[in-house]
């Protein structure tokens, strides 16, 4: 099944979550991936956030060829278990480029202004990820079903002119997620046996029994449960 199929049926994402069962998902994104390599070569690469999802997308990506690289924006409020297991897996695969902006910021600005601090720490090395790696299509570890954030994405959007980013597995759900870890023994971040859902910066993330995946990203700000930016401001 070829992107241009598939981009037919961007619009039936709620109902194909439910009726496409697991295996089909994994054909249907291993498809997504191999047709958009064979399209864009190396000026494809997966963004790396180091969360279950993204080690997911890694690990399909890596099934379609082992020559895919990508990139992994890191920033100085991460915390150690992330550090530490971000370097095991860039020891592992060298391809993963780091990206990281060591700007110096006002204290506390993720208190005050997280749309700042994210934007200056998450947003801008990406944006220099893409201009350095010189890349035209971009696959994310996005899923439709984490969060209230995340619906009105599609498989394949190029909401910035000349950059199109693939979202390959935004139909699956967290417990398919989980069922393709275990199933393919893909080493995962240590923080998540101590019961957190989403993954971020040390002091804008913490473990919660809220339905909502990334209910326990900046709590107590307008941020409560958000994004941080990358998936929705230009990065051209």
């Amino acid at each position: 099944m070829s992107i241009q199929a598939l981009q037919t049926e961007n619009e039936d994402i709620k109902e194909l979550v439910d009726s496409l069962n697991f295996k089909d998902k994994v054909e249907r994104s291993l498809a997504l991936i191999d047709e958009a390599y064979k399209k864009y070569g190396d000026s494809l690469a997966v963004a790396n956030s180091l969360g279950k999802d993204s080690l997911v997308v890694w690990d399909l990506a890596k099934k379609v060829s082992s020559d895919i690289s990508g990139f992994i924006v890191t920033t100085r409020f991460k915390p150690p278990e992330t550090i530490q297991f971000m370097d095991r897996l860039v020891s592992r695969y060298p391809e993963l480029k780091i990206y990281k902006n060591d700007i110096s910021i006002q204290e506390g600005l993720y208190e005050f202004d997280p749309d700042r601090c994210c934007e200056l720490l998450k947003v801008a090395p990406t944006r220099r990820a893409i201009e350095e790696m010189n890349v035209s299509c971009w696959v994310t570890g996005l899923r439709c079903t984490e969060g209230r954030t995340r619906t009105d994405f599609k498989e394949i959007e190029e909401r910035d002119e000349g950059l199109v980013k693939l979202n390959p597995i935004l139909l699956w759900k967290e417990r398919e997620i989980w069922q393709y870890l275990a199933l393919y023994n893909v080493e995962v971040n240590p923080l998540y046996k101590e019961g957190y859902r989403s993954l971020g910066c040390a002091p804008c993330t913490r473990i919660t029994s809220d339905e909502n995946e990334r209910a326990g990203r900046w709590i107590g700000t307008s941020k409560c449960g958000g994004e941080c930016g990358i998936h929705t401001k230009p990065l051209r």
